[in-house]
């Protein structure tokens, strides 16, 4: 999988910011896409899939719950 993702919940990183999350998800699509950079005709669908991306990555992490922790 796309190794230079880091992990975004607690313990690991303690504060994930929107530029955490919204770089994870470039990431993905990237690797999914196969395209670092889309061509014009590609680049909205790109960016609605990073935004899509980041916003459930962003639910994810408020919903998680970290056991031992207060």
């Amino acid at each position: 999988m796309c190794r230079s993702i880091k992990t975004l919940r607690p313990p690991f990183t303690e504060d994930a910011t929107e530029d955490d999350v919204r770089a994870a998800a470039l990431q993905y699509v990237r690797k999914i896409s196969g395209f670092r950079q889309p061509a014009a005709h590609n680049a909205a669908a790109f960016e609605e899939a990073v935004a899509a991306v980041a916003e459930a990555t962003a639910v994810l992490l408020d919903r998680l719950e970290i056991r031992g922790r207060a």
